[in-house]
């Protein structure tokens, strides 16, 4: 049995697929202990049912993001507001976002990242919520995104320097950047503070057609003792609740 938990993120089910009361009954009866990214009019919903909430965005945008100093003051008002939301909601972690690159160069996104975070990470460590940086591709769903290789969100983590601010290591989204997921995991995942899935091309299941071995990846997370969430992201091209239920029992089984 893995120490880690599993989580369920909301836009990739309600409206579309889901009711939200739908989405909250099945993950409860598959075994799921949280979900994520849903908006705060349901928070207590999912609270009635017995679920945590694992993730919320914690400022805007993915585009305008951490990565300019300009940003700054906007963005710790934002992290500040959502820190207490947090820690009142119990929410475990708070996703935080580079911004596009717009030709900045590396080390100075990085540093001004760092600077930003570093800006609200005390408040975090006080109120027991994490600040995770997301990877996300520029290639195919997020141009120019700077965030977009793992050693740049885990080079703004060192720098920061505090347990409160750590990488939401999205799976899908790194196969498409730099593939060779289990040993990146194997060798970043003190700096890991939540994991995204999906599979790829087209973040679907986590089925056969899909590239990515799954099974492998859960055992290497698993190994590592890693005790936070994992959070599937993934659009069903089937029925969605049997999908959530395979995604359960195949991470579940390692």
């Amino acid at each position: 049995m893995p120490a880690y938990q599993q989580s369920v993120s909301w836009w990739c089910f309600t409206p579309q697929l889901l009711s939200p009361q739908q989405l909250v009954r099945a993950a409860v009866e598959i075994g799921y202990a949280a979900v994520e990214l849903l908006p705060e009019a349901y928070w207590s919903l999912a609270r009635e049912h017995g679920l945590a909430i694992a993730s919320v965005n914690g400022h805007a945008s993915i585009l305008e993001g951490l990565n300019r100093h300009a940003n700054h003051a906007r963005i710790a008002r934002e992290l500040t507001d959502a820190i207490a939301a947090a820690e009142q909601w119990r929410i475990a972690n708070l996703i935080c976002f580079s911004g596009s690159r717009a030709a900045l160069d590396d080390a100075a996104g990085i540093e001004a990242t760092a600077d930003g975070l570093r800006l609200v990470a005390r408040r975090a460590e006080d109120a027991g919520v994490t600040l995770v940086l997301e990877v996300l591709n520029s290639k195919v769903d997020h141009p120019d995104y700077q965030a977009d290789h793992t050693a740049w969100a885990v080079e703004v983590c060192r720098q920061v320097g505090s347990p409160a601010v750590k990488v939401l290591y999205d799976i899908y989204h790194m196969q498409i950047m730099e593939g060779d997921i289990i040993r990146t995991i194997e060798a970043v995942h003190p700096w890991i503070g939540h994991y995204h899935t999906a599979g790829n091309p087209g973040r679907t299941e986590l089925d056969d057609r899909q590239e990515l071995n799954y099974r492998a990846i859960f055992a290497a997370i698993a190994a590592t003792g890693y005790t936070g969430y994992i959070g599937h992201e993934f659009i069903p091209r089937g029925e969605p609740v049997a999908a959530l239920a395979a995604a359960f029992a195949l991470a579940q089984a390692v």
